[in-house]
């Protein structure tokens, strides 16, 4: 079977599109990599080292110092894949709400961008990789013949979240969560591009499996494809 060698998925947070992009891994046997992952272990850092999350000159040097490394996972406990930070497990410190509420504006700046997509189009042009994040089709890695963007309404997104953070224990006020997702979209807009070329999937209509079966057809009828 001849596969394409690299996947982008893009979308807003909360999508669906990182659980797409494990389970699409893990079936193909390529490497799963989160690229939003580095963005939240370096606005761990901010917080640890009380830099400023709006100066863009100090998070871009602590970008270029901190150490962000994405394994496979390390513990049987939910987890996709674990995260550290200068060697310290931060797999999930960086799901935290003071880190959910920094991150859109620690990635926001160019110079913090531009130092962690050159980190993340070297994962991505070594191949065979499910690469998923906000603009990995259109900036970071173009050359992907595949590549899925990934939408799903406010209203999905939330119903889900407080599924999830109901499962962990955590008491969850329903419009708060709504207000705080619809605010991370507006955060994000200028840098979540879908690229030209990218299928939309609306995550709405279809569960995660669909989603799945959705695009595993893609992978096996994309005209540009290179052997695995």
């Amino acid at each position: 079977m001849t596969i394409p060698r690299a996947i982008t998925i893009d979308g807003p947070a909360g999508s669906g599109k990182s659980t797409l992009g494990a389970i699409l891994a893990t079936h193909l046997g390529f490497v799963y990599f989160d690229t939003g992952v580095m963005y939240r272990a370096l606005t761990l850092a901010v917080i640890q080292h009380r830099v400023d999350p709006s100066d863009s000159v100090a998070v871009a040097a602590l970008a270029n110092q901190c150490h962000i490394g994405v394994h496979t996972p390390t513990h049987d406990d939910g987890r996709q894949y674990t995260v550290t930070l200068d060697g310290i497990d931060v797999t999930w410190d960086i799901r935290q709400q003071p880190v959910e509420r920094l991150v859109s504006q620690v990635a926001a700046h160019p110079a913090v961008r531009q130092i962690m997509r050159a980190q993340q189009r070297a994962i991505g042009l070594a191949g065979d990789v499910v690469m998923v994040g906000r603009d990995i089709g259109s900036i970071v890695l173009p050359e992907a013949p595949l590549k899925i963007y990934l939408d799903v309404s406010i209203a999905e997104r939330t119903r889900r979240r407080i599924i999830e953070l109901t499962d962990r224990g955590e008491q969850i006020d329903d419009i708060a969560l709504a207000e705080s997702i619809r605010l991370r979209d507006e955060r994000d807009r200028h840098v979540m591009h879908a690229a030209p070329d990218a299928v939309h999937i609306n995550g709405d209509t279809q569960s995660p499996a669909q989603t799945v079966a959705e695009v595993l057809a893609l992978v096996a009828n994309i005209p540009v494809l290179h052997t695995h």
